[in-house]
């Protein structure tokens, strides 16, 4: 598939730095429409420790019909970032070139659905744990005069930005873990059930404890379904630790709703035998 000719058009302009202080339109702003942008099917992106995700991006283009989007000289995307457009914080942008399909044309427009593919990286593109908040998305217009080959590089951009298009939530992916104890039990004795919540931290790679959030036990007796058993509060390093009577065999879990920057978890079940 071919990339996204964004580093030739703009010359590192998605960098922050060229985000923040486009090259003004010599030409002016070309009349472009972005609509019905829809980031990741309209759920949250939720990201872990190591692995990349990628999040589809899907919208509608209309373009006068005179202009030519090659994306070498005339490139067209949608991007996230956070922050605003005079100052971003951290953008992502898409690694390959959008599909586009024309549904319509006019005599003087032309109509276009597109797809395309946005990589979100732990401890790479989302660099820090602020990166975990609500992002917009933006439609991206560049044309390029300059040029470009293997051992050359000239460019004049004029980049055009249309920010505010849609909004998405990233979350930093949660572990949650289950274990009762002890195995096998007797009915009318205590259990005591214990776990942890962690949640990615991006600027390390690794999974933290993650203390004060709500967790609630569920319990599914032997043929049964989950039910609600009481809620408990996570402590220091993310500990959750409380106590049950045994009165028949089944499984427990930890269930937790999460945050506005934290993905939802459901632990494993862990079975108890009650004799």
């Amino acid at each position: 598939m071919r990339k996204l000719a964004l580093g030739t058009a703009l010359t590192g302009a998605l960098a922050l730095a060229g985000l923040a202080a486009p090259a003004a339109s010599a030409a002016g702003a070309p009349d472009l429409k972005f609509s019905g942008v829809t980031v990741n099917n309209g759920k949250p992106v939720v990201v872990g420790a190591a692995k990349a995700v990628t999040v589809p991006v899907s919208y509608t283009l209309t373009r006068p019909k005179s202009l030519v989007i090659d994306q070498e000289k005339n490139v067209q995307a949608v991007l996230l970032y956070r922050g605003t457009l005079r100052a971003v914080d951290n953008a992502l942008e898409p690694a390959e070139a959008p599909r586009c399909a024309t549904t319509a044309t006019t005599e003087t427009t032309v109509t276009e659905s597109c797809t395309e593919k946005i990589i979100a990286i732990p401890g790479d593109t989302l660099f820090e744990n602020a990166d975990a908040t609500t992002w917009k998305a933006a439609g991206l217009f560049a044309h390029s005069d300059g040029s470009v080959s293997d051992d050359y590089l000239h460019n004049e951009n004029d980049v055009t930005m249309w920010g505010g298009l849609a909004s998405v939530e990233v979350r930093r992916a949660a572990q949650l873990t289950v274990n009762a104890a002890p195995e096998p039990a007797v009915k009318g004795r205590t259990l005591t059930v214990k776990g942890k919540l962690t949640r990615a931290a991006w600027e390390t790679r690794t999974y933290a404890g993650y203390r004060g959030r709500k967790v609630v036990l569920q319990f599914k007796a032997d043929g049964g379904s989950y039910a609600d058993v009481k809620s408990i509060t996570s402590g220091t390093g993310g500990a959750l630790s409380t106590t049950v009577k045994a009165t028949r065999s089944g499984t427990y879990r930890f269930v937790f709703a999460g945050t506005p920057t934290t993905g939802a978890k459901t632990s494993a079940g862990d079975h108890v035998t009650v004799r």
